[in-house]
């Protein structure tokens, strides 16, 4: 199975299936996410500032994106006046032809990565391989999700879904490391090894974007564990494909992301290496420096009033580590290199709401609000997901569960048709009730009751009970009406709530 792509496969529903049979699997996020959930909240609980960080870091995207042509603009003219070459990409397949293109005029027959989503969402490895050319991922994670022939299951760290023992088996079987154990470090020098040689012979490299600076052409990535450095100062061309959204104003707005990204991601206070680069400098680090502006579908979303809030990620994966339906479904229950609760709104929209698949995943959601806390960013997940759950189905002939909601939404709308609708249920549900809850409710509503039980309905609402409750007993002093503990007692409100 080949790394990359926004487009589904299947239903969420019919993946998770899948995925929620895999025990291993399981235990495995379980572990990592909830590693990664505790570390992050000592690193956030040391910023006496963290919500005022959030909220200039929600109002500088926004600012970003109601001005977006012109930071892009600006950027591009940085970026060639230091001597870069700009590239604009509607969709997948001209930045795929743009790369492509751009590798096979050096001659390059192999290209090395830093680990880049955006690449990965215009399935760039299996484009380059139909033009002979083979992309070797430098990041640990993505390198193991490669050498395993999977798809990535996290943003922050793609290989989230394996341990070690499965990681060393792997090793064994691809780089030939027969005596390999599974311990941490061997493991990585076991990478080490493998990649060493191709960071000193390889001549073209690929990488992706945290940020951009438009007022000087600074192009940034952060990373852990120094291979991104590798590939961004080591080949003679470099060829960065950026997402059109991450672009920043000036160099104070990226210092509010520097202090949000690390510890919202690796719950880190800074990143171990972070690489700034602007053009070409003759001398020193790639002589040739290609960014490709992505936007495949970007506009579209942008186009969106509520769902444009979507742009404003900054890919830490917070989102992910906190939420339970990912934590138990995984990553590739998504079908997207965008899984979990930013992918659940961020994919459909992308793909314009006309993938069928792509379409079951706003409903991959508790709407517990989780993701919305953890969100450096405070992207709106459940408002954008309740938002695409209704225009995705808009337009849908009514079903028996429409048709229920909207009889529900018309008895509540009244408060004597809600009465009435209580009693009436109460009658009804006698033969059902046993021992103080319905076990077993008949015909198409059979499948709430297969995993859990409905309370039944008490003998008197609070409705009832608020009109038939003894009134006080009262003494009048001084002309005010008062309780015989001669505390006042409050004006009395009919069902209408008229005095």
């Amino acid at each position: 199975m080949s790394a990359g792509g926004i487009r589904p496969a299947r239903t969420f529903q019919d993946a998770a299936r899948d995925t929620l049979s895999n025990p291993q699997m399981r235990r495995n996020l379980r572990h990592a996410t909830t590693t990664i959930r505790e570390k992050r909240l000592r690193a956030v609980d040391e910023l006496p500032d963290w919500e005022a960080l959030r909220d200039e870091g929600a109002a500088i995207k926004d600012h970003v994106m109601a001005n977006l042509s012109e930071y892009l603009l600006e950027l591009e003219a940085s970026v060639k006046a230091r001597g870069g070459h700009v590239h604009w990409a509607r969709d997948a397949e001209e930045a795929r032809e743009l790369v492509a293109q751009i590798a096979g005029s050096h001659g390059a027959r192999e290209v090395i990565k830093v680990k880049s989503i955006s690449t990965d969402e215009i399935e760039l490895n299996a484009a380059l391989e139909r033009h002979g050319i083979h992309a070797i991922e430098t990041d640990l994670a993505e390198l193991i999700v490669q050498l395993a022939e999977d798809r990535p299951s996290h943003i922050l760290v793609p290989a989230i879904h394996r341990n070690r023992a499965e990681i060393r088996d792997l090793f064994r079987r691809k780089l030939g490391a027969e005596l390999l154990t599974d311990e941490p470090k061997v493991l990585a020098e076991a990478a080490r090894v493998y990649l060493r040689e191709k960071f000193l012979t390889t001549k073209v490299a690929v990488s992706g974007a945290n940020f951009a600076v438009a007022e000087s052409g600074t192009v940034c990535i952060v990373e852990s564990e120094g291979n991104g450095r590798m590939c961004l100062t080591m080949p003679d061309v470099l060829i960065s494909v950026m997402g059109i959204e991450k672009v920043l104003p000036t160099w104070e707005d990226l210092a509010v992301f520097m202090r949000l990204l690390p510890r919202s991601s690796t719950a880190e206070r800074m990143n171990p290496y972070t690489s700034f680069w602007s053009g070409v400098t003759p001398g020193d680090g790639p002589q040739e420096f290609h960014l490709v502006l992505l936007d495949n579908g970007r506009t579209d979303v942008l186009a969106d009033e509520v769902g444009r809030q979507t742009l404003r990620c900054i890919r830490c994966s917070a989102c992910l580590n906190v939420c339970p339906v990912y934590e138990r479904a995984g990553g590739h229950a998504y079908g997207s290199v965008y899984p979990g609760p930013i992918g659940a709104i961020l994919t459909p929209q992308l793909l314009h709401l006309e993938d069928k698949n792509a379409n079951t995943l706003p409903w991959a959601s508790s709407l517990c609000g989780a993701c919305y806390d953890a969100c450096p960013v405070k992207i709106n997940i459940p408002e954008v997901l309740l938002y695409l759950r209704g225009k995705i189905t808009e337009d849908k002939p009514l079903n028996a569960e429409a048709v229920a909601f909207k009889t529900a939404a018309w008895v509540m709308s009244e408060p004597f048709r809600f009465e009435g609708a209580i009693k009436l249920a109460r009658t009804g549900q006698g033969p059902l009730v046993k021992h103080g809850a319905i076990h077993a409710l008949p015909g198409m509503l059979s499948g709430w009751t297969d995993t859990r039980d409905l309370p039944a309905l008490p003998r008197q609402s609070f409705r009832e009970w608020w009109r038939h409750r003894p009134a006080p007993p009262i003494r009048a002093t001084d002309g005010d009406a008062q309780t015989s503990e001669g505390e006042p007692i409050a004006p009395q409100r009919d069902d209408r709530g008229t005095v």
